[in-house]
């Protein structure tokens, strides 16, 4: 699994959904609170898994509950 990029974000201060990505982890820093990931690059693994049951999203963040 590699580097993680932070959240892709627009001149005008929005975060960009990672198209294609669906997440239904509310408590990552990347979920942008419609079901969509907004970090620009996302790692599954591990390598070996052989059933999705066995995979992880690697890019996962804890959302900071301070905000």
């Amino acid at each position: 699994m590699g580097i993680f990029d932070m959240h892709v974000e627009t001149k005008e201060g929005k975060k960009n959904h990672n198209k294609g990505v669906v997440c239904d982890v509310r408590n990552c820093a990347y979920h942008d609170g419609d079901n969509y990931c907004t970090a620009s690059k996302i790692a599954v693994g591990p390598s070996f898994a052989t059933s999705c049951t066995d995979t992880v999203c690697a890019t996962f963040k804890q959302k900071n509950q301070n905000l």
